[in-house]
Parts: structure tokens; C-alpha cells; sequence
């Protein structure tokens, strides 16, 4: 029996430093650190790019985009987020919801979260009510509580066409 439905859940980690840019769900916020990465560090959208692939069986984001190929330096991951989801496509699927929830100490979220909800969704071709971005901190404890990293687990549904 195939499903009509499928979950899958992803995690991305990357390390905080000075002199780097801060982008989230493909919006740079204002920070005295960003993220450092091959790419440009998106860690959000790196989380659902992973959910997505988990949920049709299709490896992880290194699998397609690996770290150290010149033609993914710098690269926005909302270019990656839409090959993904053209692959999806390719197989038959299409995003149902994503939900994701960012853990770092600074900077406050609540005010950018609409415009990443908003990035993500129109990258993917669904609406807005279908992502769900969520910013929490971790209460200081561990590298996010140190501010030495951020963390974001994401889980998507995704359904047959």
C-alpha cells in the first residue's frame, strides 16, 4: 500500500561569529554575529530543506548541496529550498505544513518571523498558513544558551498530487 501522506524531520546546527550575516527563512536580521557556512548559513531553511528530503526518502541536504562545491559557496538557501521542492514535485509530492522552531539566545525574532514565514512559503509555491516558524532560546544553557550557535528542528508533512 503507498501513503498518501509522509512525515519527516529535520535538524541544522551552525556556529555564531562576528563579521558574519545573519539570514533566517532567506531574511537577513540585524546582528553582531551571523551563522558561518558553506552557504549562506540559513540554518532554518536548512532544517526544512531536511524535513522535506526525509519525509519522500531522499537523503539530506549534503547529499544534494555538499559543503566545499564551489557551485554552493554563498549560495542563498532559498535557491536550494526550491530545487528541493521541484524534486518533490518530480516524484509526485507536495508540501502539506512545515513547522520549525529556531533555539538562540539573541537576536529577539518575534518581529521577523511573518517576513520568513513569508519567504519560505512563496519559495515552496504554498501559502503562509503552511509554515510555521517558532523562536525559542534555551534558557542559557548549552552553545545556544552560550551564543555560540543556533539550533532549529523542522518537521514537514508532505502529501501525494
Amino acid at each position: 500500500m503507498e501513503l498518501k501522506m509522509r512525515i519527516g524531520i529535520g535538524c541544522d546546527v551552525h556556529r555564531l561569529a562576528l563579521g558574519h550575516s545573519l539570514v533566517l527563512g532567506g531574511l537577513e536580521i540585524p546582528s553582531a554575529q551571523g551563522l558561518i557556512g558553506w552557504s549562506d548559513a540559513d540554518v532554518l531553511t536548512h532544517s526544512i530543506i531536511d524535513a522535506l528530503l526525509g519525509a519522500v526518502a531522499l537523503g539530506d541536504i549534503g547529499s544534494h548541496f555538499p559543503p566545499g562545491d564551489p557551485q554552493y559557496k554563498d549560495i542563498s538557501s532559498l535557491i536550494l529550498l526550491k530545487r528541493v521542492g521541484a524534486m518533490l514535485a518530480e516524484k509526485g509530492w507536495g508540501v502539506g505544513n512545515i513547522d520549525a522552531t529556531i533555539v538562540a539566545e539573541q537576536p529577539k525574532l518575534r518581529g521577523y518571523i511573518d517576513g520568513m514565514r513569508r519567504n519560505l512559503s512563496q519559495t515552496l509555491g504554498i501559502t503562509a498558513s503552511q509554515v510555521n516558524v517558532k523562536a525559542s532560546t534555551s534558557e542559557q544553557i548549552g552553545f545556544a544558551g552560550r551564543e555560540e550557535g543556533m539550533v532549529v528542528w523542522a518537521v514537514a508533512t508532505v502529501t501525494r498530487k
